[in-house]
């Protein structure tokens, strides 16, 4: 309908059919709002075109300060432009004058991509800079613990950096800088003209002083040397440390220290319960008396103000933070994840972290957030046409003012939702405008602007909203809403609100089309809404809001909590219901097909009854592999896929490529899957039909769809909404 909006990708509403008056909103009960990814990875074949206008300068709304977009119209003759996001007719530059033809439209229209195209990227003029731009800047705090030492962990990380140096974008600006901690700060002196990195120990916790402050950041393609000498040592340096303690939070105040002048992503590796100097935690996480009492949701906020004093003062200094947090043991995920979720950043999660079997998963994304385009230094606006307005943000970010978005660092792979109101009583207009705007800083050095613009028609029934609605919006929107609400309420009362949405918005549907069709008992709902119960049960199962005490771990819950609020809608859907395939068929096929590749994609639903017990199946959730072998499945495919350990218990087996075309296709397949979406590594777990209680662990109990524990089956939830739908019709 609108053929010059922004890809969806980037800017999405949960209706596409925005509602004329309050009392019309009022009805939509799915909320109204928008999931923006800024940075999303561009469609093929359609980059955002990046525009540098010198002479003219930036064409910006004089009073409501929008970029000129595509829904501009031009009047006077070429002279003047009226702005779509606030009616306001504007000046046209004389640089940027042309003549219009008879139909109105600028004669040089195919010459200026941003009248044409929904997206597109300005480079900056010096009047959006506080500062010369920043150069990419990577600094990497790392805990060199006696726990630390023994998972492998830290030489899994110190390779991975070393292999990524040619990669980390900026060259030649990038700046890198280490330091390591235990019971003390260790920063290195990486200055060029040393042989090897000088290491200074600092253990006076309660006055943190830098030793050196010029050399401890260093431009990385002139130390280069001494950064390889450093990553090459580092494991070895701590390989007999027996060192238990941890200054987890005078380390962060002393990375702090040394990157305040720049700015630039911390990626803490963190793998013991903080223990020394500010910010040490208490072990508070298995308190199973707190569940279900008003003290639960204590159990999911960070301990102390420490964390979030510590993560504004980074925000206001521009560091993004990446917190890799591995432990055996309560690492209160809830405390250390506060520095990722008001930097911007986001949180790894390795529960019992062991280099051997999780080595590959650490090393793939730690090159991902190492690798992937960033922007620095960032802030983003959306701007909403006239009568509408955004009430609040969800996801990773510092709130600046009441509209500004602060994010020191931000990639593809981050997302960030918005709830919209009216603010008049009636829309007077027939479309509303969306702007989302990032400035921010390339790694190249230009300082560029962001522009998304997306144009909804206004509607005025009810039955609209409902056939545009869009379900992967909706739950971007829920997900966020529910995971907040559990920082302040139990989970029950998580659950129990999301819902409650979901039967008011059914009934409210109901009760449209209940007098002139003769309904009965059944139960409807639009096309655009059919998998809003599925995906419904799905949230409420899901590791932030499931259960009680035993279903989840804290450290796990708090986890995935942060995890899920920086999703995208594709990946978060795909995590909240992964797909489950058969894969044996295709396996022993004599000679197999790409177009067999994409039959074998049929994805089938989350039930027992989905499992063949001669079937080999693959559950994939966009974060790990689960291969379940059926108790009848041929000993002679088992054998192709895992050699002589076919027979053992799985759980000591480690999938890997065997000299035989049915393996070689099974990790083909893998990397396929793999390929598709690269922002996390999906880990291959092995499970045989009957193996307790592994088998129950990795995949029935993501069986979403079965009765599990005390928990509903889809059948058992869409009667019980079905009942409350109807209640009140």
């Amino acid at each position: 309908m609108y053929p010059m909006n922004c890809n969806p990708r980037y800017l999405r509403l949960t209706t596409s059919g925005i509602p004329s008056s309050q009392s019309l909103a009022s009805r939509w009960h799915l909320t109204l709002g928008a999931v923006v990814c800024p940075l999303a990875e561009d469609p093929e074949g359609e980059e955002v075109p990046v525009i540098n206008y010198i002479s003219t300068g930036i064409i910006r709304c004089r009073r409501c300060r929008a970029f000129v977009n595509p829904y501009v119209t031009f009047t006077d003759a070429g002279r003047k432009w009226r702005c779509n996001i606030c009616a306001l007719l504007n000046d046209v530059p004389g640089d940027y004058f042309a003549n219009l033809d008879a139909t109105g439209r600028r004669i040089d229209l195919d010459q200026r991509p941003e009248l044409l195209k929904g997206s597109v990227e300005f480079v900056a003029p010096t009047d959006y800079m506080n500062r010369p731009p920043m150069p990419p800047l990577y600094f990497f705090l790392i805990d060199v613990s006696l726990s630390a030492v023994r998972s492998g962990m830290i030489g899994v990380v110190a390779q991975t950096i070393r292999s990524c140096l040619d990669e980390l974008p900026g060259f030649p600006r990038t700046q890198i800088g280490f330091i390591t901690y235990d019971s003390t700060i260790h920063f290195y002196n990486m200055k060029s003209s040393l042989a090897q990195p000088q290491m200074m120990v600092v253990s006076d916790l309660d006055d943190i002083f830098v030793p050196l402050p010029d050399d401890l950041l260093v431009n990385l393609s002139e130390s280069r040397n001494v950064v390889e000498t450093f990553l090459d040592s580092l494991p070895s340096m701590f390989q007999d440390n027996v060192n238990v303690e941890s200054a987890f939070g005078p380390a962060v105040k002393a990375a702090f220290m040394v990157m305040s002048q720049l700015g630039g992503k911390l990626l803490i590796f963190q793998n013991t319960l903080p223990s020394l100097g500010v910010g040490r935690l208490k072990l508070r996480g298995d308190d199973f008396r707190a569940y279900g009492t008003d003290k639960e949701h204590l159990l999911r906020l960070p301990e102390g103000s420490f964390y979030k004093q510590m993560a504004a003062d980074l925000t206001k200094y521009q560091i993004g933070v990446n917190v890799y947090a591995f432990s055996d043991k309560y690492t209160d995920i809830a405390s250390l994840g506060t520095l990722a979720k008001y930097t911007g950043g986001q949180v790894y999660y390795y529960p019992n972290f062991q280099s051997s079997i999780h080595g590959e998963k650490l090393r793939h994304e730690l090159v991902r957030d190492l690798t992937r385009e960033t922007a620095w230094e960032a802030v983003m606006r959306i701007r909403c046409g006239k009568g509408i307005r955004c009430t609040s943000y969800h996801g990773n970010f510092m709130l600046r003012s009441t509209d500004l978005l602060a994010l020191p660092t931000v990639d593809c792979d981050k997302a960030y939702a918005v709830q919209l109101s009216l603010e008049e009583t009636l829309l007077t207009t027939q479309t509303v405008y969306l702007q989302a705007v990032l400035l921010y800083t390339a790694s190249c050095g230009e300082r560029r602007i962001r522009v998304h613009t997306a144009a909804a028609p206004v509607v005025t029934d009810l039955g609209e909203m409902y056939r545009q609605a869009d379900t992967g919006a909706i739950f971007s929107l829920f997900c966020r809403l529910a995971i907040e609400k559990t920082l302040t309420n139990k989970l029950e009362d998580a659950r129990n609100s999301l819902q409650l949405r979901i039967v008011k918005a059914l009934r409210e549907y109901r009760n449209l089309y209940a007098v002139q069709h003769r309904l009965g008992s059944r139960m409807i709902y639009p096309d655009s809404l059919k998998f809003l119960c599925s995906y419904g049960l799905a949230l409420s199962k899901s590791v932030p809001l499931k259960g009680g005490y035993a279903d989840a771990q804290l450290d796990e819950r708090c986890g995935a909590g942060f995890t899920m609020m920086a999703l995208p809608v594709k990946r978060l859907l795909k995590l909240l219901y992964p797909s489950l395939i058969r894969i044996d068929e295709y396996l022993l096929k004599p000679s197999a097909q790409t177009d067999d590749f994409k039959n074998i994609m049929k994805r089938l639903p989350l039930v027992a009854e989905s499992l063949d017990s001669r079937g080999l199946y693959l559950y994939d959730d966009g974060f790990r592999f689960v291969l379940w072998f059926g108790r009848m499945l041929s000993p002679d495919v088992a054998k192709k896929l895992l050699g002589a350990d076919f027979a053992a218990e799985l759980s000591k087996v480690i999938l890997s490529e065997h000299d035989n075309e049915m393996s070689r296709r099974l990790m083909r397949i893998l990397k396929k899957l793999r390929k598709s979406d690269p922002s996390y590594y999906q880990l291959p777990y092995l499970v045989r039909q009957g193996e307790q209680p592994k088998e129950g662990l990795l995949l029935l109990v993501n069986l979403l769809e079965d009765q599990m524990g005390g928990t509903s089956g889809y059948v058992d939830w869409i009667m019980q909404i079905h009942r409350q739908v109807q209640q009140n019709t």
